[in-house]
C-alpha cells in the first residue's frame, strides 16, 4: 500500500512539475495517517490491517439523546492528544464499500497535497460505534476538524453535537426543515440539486410544457418533487407525471399513459366499430409537450430511452439526472440523445485527467474503484483544507466562505451561507455511446402546441385520427427486448 501512495505522489508532481519530496510520503505517515483506523473492509487495497481502536465512550455524566448524540458540552482532549483531522466513516457495515471508495478519494487528494501542508488524519468507523461514541472519541483524541459522517440519520445526530465543537463538514445534506448549527457545512451528490439544475436547464433551452416519467420510491418522489417545485417556480409546468417499477424492464404503461397513447388507441378503437371493419393505424402521442425529464438509474435508463423513442417520443428533448450514466460504450448507445448534468470526473477536465493518470500509474493492475464516490471524497478533503484556511465566525459561528470556490472532481464547488455546498456542473449528450459536453444553453423555439412537432402530430396538439382507410391492420412490432437483469 504504501508503494502504490508513493507512486500516486510520484506521478501526480511529474504532471504538475512538483519536486516529488515535497509530496512522497514516508512509511511512518502512512501508519501515522492509519493509527486510529478500523479493520479495512476486504475489497479495499490495503497492507495488513491496523488494530482496530477501542470503543468510544460517551462523556461522563451525559446521556445519550435518541438521535445518539450526548447531552451536555462536548468533551475536552484528553492529556497528550495530537491535532488531526477526523474522517467518519462506516467502513465495516452495509455501507462498507461505498466508505471505502471515499476514503480512497479522500486519501488520493491528501497525498497528491503538499506534504507541508497536510495535516494529520484519523480514520473513525461509525459502524462499529454510534456517531456519538465516534465523536466523541475523535474530540478526546484531539480532533480539531471532523469530515462525516455519511448517511443523512448519521448526519442529523451530528448536527446535534453539544457547542462549542470543531468545525464539520458532512457528508450528506440534514433532512428537509432541519436547523443547521454553526460551523456545521454540509456537501452530498443530491439528485434533487440535479433535478433541479435540469429544470434550469430546460426552462433556459425555451421549453415550458413537459412530462415526466420516474420509478417509484422515496428516490424518485424527491427526485420528482424537486423538479417539479423548480420548474413551476421559472414558469414553466409539469403537464404530467407517471411512475413505474424500478425493477421492471417494461415501462409501457408509465410511457403510454403519461404520452397518451392508450387515448389515441381507444379513439381508434371507436372509430374501427363506426366504420365497421379493419383499418391501418398509428397510434399517435400527444402533441402539447416540449420535453421529457425521465431520471432513473444507468441501468433502468438503459431499457427506458429505447422504449420511449418506440412510442412516439424520438423527436423530444429528453433529460435525466446523472444516475443515468455509468460509463459503458457499448450498453450507453441505448441512451443515445439522453441529456443530463455530468461531474468533471466523469466527462473530463485538467483536474480530472491529471488525477486519473496518477492513480492508473499508482495502481496499473488494481486499486481503489474508481467511481463517483471516489470523487467525491477527493473533493471532500479539499474542501476541508479550504473550511481550515478560511476565516473562523465568532462565538462558533460558520466560517467566511463567500471566497470559497473551487475546481472539484464533482464540479465547480461553492458554499453558501447556511454551510450548504453546491455544485455547478457540466453538461453531456451521449452521442455512439459517449458522453459529448453540450454548451451553454441556447434559448429557441421547440416542438410544441401550436406548432407541427413531427410526422403523426396534430398541429394543435390533438390527436385526430388519421383518415379511416378500409384494409387489414398490419401487426404492431413489441417493445424493445429488455435485458435479463437489467432493471434495479
Amino acid at each position: 500500500m504504501d508503494r502504490a501512495w508513493k507512486r500516486l505522489a510520484r506521478g501526480y508532481a511529474a504532471l504538475h512539475g512538483r519536486s516529488c519530496a515535497t509530496l512522497l510520503p514516508s512509511l511512518a505517515a502512512v501508519l501515522l495517517l492509519l493509527s486510529s483506523c478500523v479493520t479495512m473492509p476486504p475489497e479495499t487495497p490495503s497492507a495488513a490491517p491496523p488494530p482496530a481502536p477501542s470503543r468510544a465512550t460517551v462523556a461522563p455524566g451525559a446521556q445519550p439523546n435518541r438521535a445518539g448524540v450526548p447531552h451536555g458540552p462536548a468533551p475536552a482532549a484528553a492529556p497528550g492528544a495530537e491535532p488531526h483531522v477526523a474522517l467518519l466513516l462506516p467502513l465495516t457495515g452495509r455501507q462498507g464499500a461505498a466508505a471505502a471508495t471515499i476514503r480512497d478519494g479522500f486519501l488520493t487528494a491528501y497525498y497528491v497535497s503538499p506534504s507541508s501542508v497536510r495535516p494529520r488524519v484519523r480514520l473513525y468507523d461509525t459502524d462499529t460505534r454510534s456517531v456519538a461514541e465516534a465523536m466523541d472519541s475523535a474530540l478526546r483524541a484531539g480532533a480539531l476538524f471532523i469530515v462525516g459522517p455519511l448517511t443523512r440519520e448519521e448526519v442529523a445526530a451530528a448536527a446535534q453535537l453539544p457547542a462549542p465543537h470543531p468545525p464539520i463538514l458532512a457528508l450528506n445534506f440534514l433532512p428537509a426543515g432541519a436547523e443547521s448549527p454553526g460551523d456545521f457545512y454540509q456537501f452530498a451528490l443530491s439528485p434533487e440539486d440535479e433535478a433541479r439544475d435540469v429544470a434550469r436547464r430546460i426552462l433556459a433551452e425555451g421549453h415550458r410544457r413537459g412530462v415526466a416519467v420516474a420509478p417509484d420510491g422515496e428516490w424518485g418522489s424527491r427526485v420528482l418533487a424537486a423538479f417539479r417545485e423548480e420548474l413551476t417556480a421559472g414558469g414553466g409546468a409539469l403537464l404530467a407525471a407517471s411512475r413505474f417499477e424500478p425493477l421492471a424492464t417494461s415501462y409501457e404503461p408509465a410511457i403510454t399513459d403519461v404520452l397518451r397513447i392508450d387515448e389515441s388507441t381507444a379513439r381508434f378503437r371507436r372509430i374501427e366499430s363506426i366504420v365497421g371493419g379493419k383499418l391501418q393505424f398509428q397510434p399517435r402521442r400527444r402533441g402539447d409537450i416540449d420535453f421529457i425529464f425521465a431520471p432513473s438509474s444507468a441501468s433502468t435508463a438503459r431499457l427506458l430511452t429505447p422504449q420511449l423513442k418506440y412510442f412516439f417520443a424520438g423527436n423530444l428533448p429528453t433529460y435525466a439526472t446523472s444516475d443515468a450514466y455509468e460509463p459503458n460504450p457499448t450498453a450507453d448507445e441505448d441512451l443515445e440523445g439522453l441529456m443530463f448534468p455530468i461531474m468533471p470526473w466523469l466527462l473530463g477536465s485538467g483536474l480530472a485527467d491529471s488525477v486519473r493518470l496518477a492513480a492508473s500509474s499508482a495502481w496499473p493492475a488494481d486499486g481503489p474503484h474508481r467511481d463517483r464516490l471516489f470523487a467525491f471524497g477527493f473533493d471532500a478533503y479539499r474542501l476541508m483544507m479550504a473550511l481550515r484556511a478560511a476565516p473562523a465566525g465568532a462565538g462558533g459561528q460558520a466560517r467566511s466562505v463567500a471566497s470559497i470556490s473551487l475546481e472539484g472532481l464533482t464540479g465547480e464547488l461553492t458554499i453558501d451561507p447556511s454551510g450548504r455546498v453546491h455544485r455547478g456542473l457540466d453538461w453531456a449528450q451521449v452521442h455512439n455511446g459517449e458522453p459529448r459536453p453540450l454548451p451553454p444553453p441556447q434559448p429557441e423555439q421547440t416542438p410544441g402546441a401550436g406548432q407541427n412537432p413531427a410526422a403523426g402530430q396534430s398541429p394543435a396538439g390533438g390527436h385526430d385520427a388519421p383518415a379511416p382507410v378500409p384494409s387489414r391492420a398490419a401487426p404492431a412490432p413489441s417493445p424493445p427486448a429488455a435485458q435479463p437483469g437489467a432493471g434495479r
